[in-house]
């Protein structure tokens, strides 16, 4: 049934709400002007499908004096208001451009009206969302906005990575041990916290231990950063755990370095560690890896068991192995393929250490990004919610940190706790022959937030 079949039958009248606007406010003291005209084409218009239940409101939203470039028009927002709030089934324009100039305003708004089930005509130009035809052209101008966002955000990353290889700061949180110059847009030092920062390197490269480390800055009352923010809300330290300090300890910019997609350029901020002190620290920490790495490698289950999946066979992939030459080369083997004869998969078997490099470089990008993150929280919340509260209640900000905080340890972490990690955050990975999907599991989340709230408890 089409949008106009709904609304025809429905049993209230349509309430149609009329919008109107002019760019400049000439003539908008006269007896009858441009926002007159407008209104009384859009009742007509109205007038004409009064057999289908419409009816104008007598609300009206007017905006004159105001470009269609922005979405700051105080009758613009009222409407949106009034859509959100469902005091209106239907809005009516003269022309799409009274309602936006800007595609992207356009297709934002339009993308309120239909998750409120909410028409819209353009009197003038035929256009509307209750015949096939005007969805259509919806579809079509959409599809165009979505373009534009894409070139939009091109350009931002574009110019993102132009502004780092200049070595000038992009915004965001600023570390430990530099504040915020927000005229200038560049990091300063914070004497204070420098001292910190110095003091975290130093007493690495001296006990070795990021968990003794915690215990002595928490036991010495230090805190992580604390920051206020633009708006003026003001962004506490907390405790000290591992993870705040591998992050630290990793952080080029204490070199005066700025990074970009894994390429290092000369910053424009001071420097706060010395290369040698620098070199200190990681020569333990490469030195922790490799000895951890080797100890537990032949003891660590497959990264990928019981999560891996043969997307064309509907089929798991099992962990297997093989010896040639007395070197061990691991394998995924898809299991129908197994049984049923590899010349019925396209996949067949995959290298363990090319596929398991593939879904951590994913699982790492899924941290690095807010988009993801803020997603995710919203589903595993609802998840909680359904279980009245089984599960601690935790923030957004403790899920961001929490998932943020695992991607600059990674390559510090034994490899039977990235494992414990991938199985908890990984739902399943499906395998096609040109790609992976990964599945995210968001139960997962409550359980890791936990355990970093321990880990901080214990260190302190």
């Amino acid at each position: 049934m089409s949008r106009s079949e709904q609304l025809s039958t429905a049993a209230r009248p349509i309430r149609c709400a009329i919008y109107t606007r002019k760019s400049t406010e000439e003539n908008l003291d006269s007896e009858f002007n441009s926002l007159d005209a407008q209104r009384e084409a859009a009742e007509a218009y109205i007038t004409s499908q009064r057999q289908e239940g419409w009816v104008p409101l007598q609300d009206r939203y007017d905006d004159g004096g105001f470009s269609g470039g922005s979405m700051e028009r105080p009758a613009l927002q009222r409407l949106l208001d009034d859509v959100g709030a469902g005091r209106i089934h239907c809005v009516v324009v003269y022309k799409v451009d009274r309602l936006s100039r800007s595609l992207l305003d356009f297709a934002r708004i339009i993308e309120l009206f239909e998750r409120h089930t909410v028409s819209f005509v353009s009197v003038t130009q035929q256009f509307s969302t209750t015949t096939p035809a005007g969805r259509l052209m919806l579809n079509m101008l959409l599809s165009f906005a979505q373009f534009e966002r894409e070139i939009i955000g091109e350009r931002i990353r574009d110019k993102v990575a132009a502004t780092k290889r200049r070595g000038k700061y992009c915004g965001g949180m600023p570390v430990l041990g530099y504040d915020v110059d927000r005229e200038r847009k560049r990091l300063v030092v914070n004497p204070q916290e420098a001292e910190l920062v110095r003091h975290v390197f130093t007493r690495f490269a001296q006990c070795g231990s990021t968990t003794e480390l915690a215990k002595e800055l928490n036991a010495a009352d230090y805190r992580t950063k604390s920051w206020t923010t633009k708006n003026g809300t003001t962004r506490a330290g907390t405790l000290w755990n591992k993870a705040h300090i591998y992050r630290l300890l990793n952080n080029p910019l204490y070199l005066g370095e700025v990074t970009h997609k894994g390429q290092r350029y000369p910053g424009e901020h001071e420097v706060i560690v010395s290369q040698g002190l620098w070199d200190r620290a990681h020569a333990i920490l490469d030195q922790n890896y490799r000895a951890r790495a080797a100890q537990t490698r032949a003891e660590t289950p497959a990264l990928l068991r019981g999560i891996l999946r043969c997307a064309h066979c509907d089929s798991s992939m099992g962990p297997t192995f093989s010896k040639r030459r007395g070197k061990l080369y691991r394998y995924y083997l898809c299991v129908r393929a197994t049984k049923n004869g590899h010349d019925s998969c396209p996949t067949r078997s995959l290298s363990a250490g090319e596929i398991e490099g593939v879904v951590v470089q994913q699982l790492r990008a899924v941290l690095r990004s807010p988009e993801i993150l803020a997603q995710t929280y919203r589903e595993a919340r609802a998840q909680m919610d359904e279980q009245e509260g089984q599960c601690e209640p935790f923030s957004e900000r403790d899920v961001v940190d929490a998932l943020r905080s695992l991607d600059p340890i990674w390559e510090h972490l034994f490899p039977e706790e990235q494992a414990r990690i991938v199985q908890l955050l990984v739902k399943k990975v499906d395998v096609y022959p040109d790609r992976a999907e990964l599945h995210i599991r968001t139960e997962g989340l409550a359980s890791l937030v936990a355990e970093l709230r321990e880990e901080q408890e214990v260190a302190a």
